[in-house]
C-alpha cells in the first residue's frame, strides 16, 4: 500500500524537477536585450492596428462554458472506470443518471442553437427562441 503513494511521490517530484530545469534553461537562453518591437502589445511581426478593447461575441464564452462541462464529465468518467467491476451494477444505474443529466443539457443548449457560432434570430411571426 505505501508503495503505491511512494511511485505518486517520484512522480511528482519529477514533474517538478522536469518543470523547474525546463524554466531555468529557458531564463538562460532567453535574450537579455529586448527591441522596440518585443515590447509592443502583440509580438506577432506586425503593428497593433485600432483599440485593444474589442468586443468579443459572448458565443466564445458560451461554447468554451459548454467545453468546460464536457471536460469534467470526462474527469469523472476515468476514475469510474477503473473501479468499475468492482463497484456493481449501482455504480453503472449512477453513472447512467449522471450521462443522461448531461447530455440533457446538451439536448437543451442544442434546441436553443447555444451551440452555433452565428444565431439566426426568427421573426416574431415564427416564433423566438
Amino acid at each position: 500500500m505505501i508503495f503505491n503513494y511512494g511511485n505518486v511521490l517520484v512522480f511528482a517530484i519529477a514533474a517538478t524537477l522536469f518543470v523547474t530545469v525546463t524554466m531555468l534553461v529557458s531564463r538562460l537562453l532567453q535574450p537579455s536585450v529586448y527591441d522596440t518591437e518585443k515590447l509592443t502589445s502583440y509580438e506577432c511581426g506586425m503593428r497593433p492596428v485600432g483599440s485593444a478593447w474589442v468586443q468579443f461575441s459572448i458565443r466564445f464564452y458560451l461554447v468554451a462554458l459548454a467545453f468546460i462541462i464536457f471536460d469534467v464529465e470526462i474527469l469523472f468518467l476515468f476514475p469510474w472506470s477503473v473501479v468499475f467491476t468492482a463497484a456493481g451494477l449501482a455504480a453503472l444505474v449512477k453513472m447512467g443518471i449522471f450521462i443522461a443529466i448531461l447530455l440533457l443539457g446538451l439536448a437543451y443548449a442544442w434546441q436553443r442553437s447555444d451551440l452555433d457560432w452565428v444565431k439566426q434570430v426568427m421573426s416574431p411571426e415564427e416564433g423566438s427562441f
